[in-house]
């Protein structure tokens, strides 16, 4: 099964006083890398969401926002840090001593301050809200997997016509390779006639003798055997449901080499053509492959 990397999804949950709302974008990644961001005093529900994820998802770069809008009394209250605020006003009053300042310390210079008022730590309440939050995320969750799968769908529908051309283009160059004997004694006799301008005669052993050595040194009936092999494999891992993206990316490691190797080893223009084509194909469907799961 092909699925994409990159997608998209939201979800919304409200309950009572309680609303909750994520969003989650994936992008191209080697890895399984997850990224959270979420509001004060919900951060003992980031191992679990991460979890949730990694259940639906193996690979890309995932990004989650949740959002919660909680209106019910107990999200409300707030608390001193008695400790925090005493150690300031102690300051304030050193600093008053010391450079002799005029003015009395009031409520709107410890109240600026950062951490001496906080919401009040309310942990059952926090965690009384996971299993809403929990199908939420769920939710958005199932609806990337579904966008992934759709857009996978396209890039699996491209492979095959791409296949199909490779497919269509080795039968070509098996065709064009069969005949390579006839072929490079026609070459060598006109060779040969060219640089003696008929002055020498052919020996047909011979031709034939020198023809046959080339002709095995660019047999490439090894490799198209390989490379349709790789292809059988191709198609049965695009169809298999476990994620596919790196078995393909190596796969078409395999396949450039082959190609390769068959462009080196040849000498008929035709199926240098042929192969030249076939390894455009080859950088396109890579191209697509980077972006499968």
């Amino acid at each position: 099964m092909i699925k994409s990397m990159t997608a998209f999804s939201k979800a919304e949950k409200i309950e009572e006083k309680l609303s909750i709302y994520v969003e989650i974008r994936s992008y191209n990644n080697r890895w399984l890398d997850i990224t959270l961001r979420s509001p004060a005093g919900y951060i003992s529900f980031e191992e679990r969401i991460k979890s949730l994820i990694s259940e639906k998802v193996s690979r890309g770069r995932i990004e989650v926002k949740l959002q919660i809008k909680d209106e019910a009394e107990e999200a409300c209250m707030f608390e001193i840090n008695e400790p925090k605020a005493a150690a300031y006003y102690a300051a304030l009053g050193q600093l008053k001593s010391r450079f002799d300042l005029c003015g009395d310390i009031g409520i709107d210079l410890m109240a600026n301050v950062g951490g001496i008022i906080k919401p009040a730590e309310t942990d059952n309440h926090t965690e009384a809200r996971w299993p809403i939050v929990k199908a939420c995320i769920e939710e958005a969750a199932e609806g990337l997997n579904a966008m992934r799968k759709t857009e996978g769908d396209f890039i699996a529908g491209d492979f095959i016509k791409r296949l199909d051309y490779i497919e269509k283009a080795m039968a070509e160059i098996e065709e064009k390779s069969g005949s390579l004997l006839p072929y490079y004694q026609e070459r060598l006799k006109e060779r040969i006639s060219a640089l003696t301008r008929g002055i020498v005669d052919i020996d047909p052993g011979r031709i034939s003798q020198e023809a046959a050595m080339l002709a095995d040194r660019s047999d490439i009936s090894e490799e198209i055997v390989r490379a349709k092999s790789h292809i059988g494999q191709f198609r049965a891992i695009t169809d298999a449901e476990e994620p596919s993206g790196r078995k393909l990316n190596f796969l078409l490691q395999e396949f450039n080499r082959e190609f390769n190797t068959m462009g080196s080893k040849t000498g008929n223009a035709d199926v240098s053509h042929l192969i030249v084509n076939v390894k455009s194909e080859l950088e396109k469907i890579r191209e697509q492959v980077q972006n499968v799961e």
